[in-house]
């Protein structure tokens, strides 16, 4: 009887420290959850080279315990509506006059808190070589986001193609035009719809990123702009009340390191530049 009794308190013994120490394990847990429990920081981005770079900052950052997942999208809408939902942490994908285009349109709550890169837009053609060629009554296609839109006229502009009215600036539209001297007609299309437009119009306004993904060589740009300047450079956007988030400046200050900096000159030469 003895016996049985101090087995039962040794037994009972065990089964309390047992119970203590996952007592214990799970309220750390939940003050430092472990690598494995945290959530993975959700980067969204658009496709070909844009989420090419930003796969390459990831990987580095997860060699540093900071696990990114990189979400592509296929349009330049989403990704802000993901960001402002909480569906993502962080987006790249704009330039800062996008943004604000967004921002007085929807009103998001989102800001920019690190440029990284410029990635020129261009004009291009599958059917003239030079703009002199361009006929009468020519289809050119352009971005059919406001802000877009305007950087492709204002190249049209820089062309000697037309005129627009002085001081719009990134606020350009069709209805800005003064000067139309061989009656282009125009076609807007999304953003990533352009490159398979060349085909079917006489010109089109291209991304790089775009035109890249397309297989398009950006050498036969026949005009672009962009090339070093920070008023084009993509941003990192957050949603305001995260805009000082130690985990999103890690993972920034990781993807504009040097590294990842060699890499895109590399791969993309002139056609990206940095601006860290």
């Amino acid at each position: 009887m003895i016996s049985l009794l101090t087995r039962y308190r040794t037994v009972s013994r065990r089964s309390v420290n047992v119970l203590l120490a996952g007592i214990v394990g799970l309220m750390l847990q939940m003050s430092y959850p472990s690598a494995a429990l945290a959530k993975p920081l959700k980067v969204g981005t658009s496709g070909g080279p844009v989420a090419d770079i930003m796969n390459f900052a990831a990987e580095r950052a997860r060699q540093q315990d900071i696990d990114v997942l990189v979400v592509e999208f296929s349009d330049w809408v989403t990704p802000n509506e993901a960001l402002a939902n909480g569906d993502i942490d962080a987006n790249l994908f704009q330039h800062i006059p996008f943004l604000n285009a967004a921002i007085k349109g929807r009103g998001y709550k989102l800001t920019p808190i690190a440029p990284t890169y410029v990635m020129p837009v261009g004009l291009f053609s599958n059917k003239i070589t030079s703009f002199d060629q361009v006929p009468e009554n020519a289809v050119v296609a352009i971005a059919n986001d406001p802000v877009n839109g305007a950087r492709g006229l204002q190249l049209l502009q820089k062309a000697g193609l037309i005129t627009l009215k002085p001081g719009v600036g990134d606020a350009a539209t069709v209805l800005d035009i003064v000067s139309n001297a061989k009656n282009l007609r125009f076609r807007e299309l999304e953003a990533a719809q352009l490159p398979r437009a060349l085909d079917d119009v006489t010109l089109s306004q291209v991304s790089i990123s775009y035109l890249l993904l397309s297989g398009g060589n950006p050498e036969k740009a026949l005009i672009a702009d962009g090339f070093g300047d920070a008023h084009y450079a993509l941003q990192f956007v957050v949603r305001a009340d995260r805009k000082d988030d130690p985990e999103i400046a890690k993972f920034i200050a990781i993807y504009r390191s040097p590294e990842v900096k060699d890499y895109i000159a590399k791969k993309y030469g002139k056609y990206f530049v940095p601006v860290w």
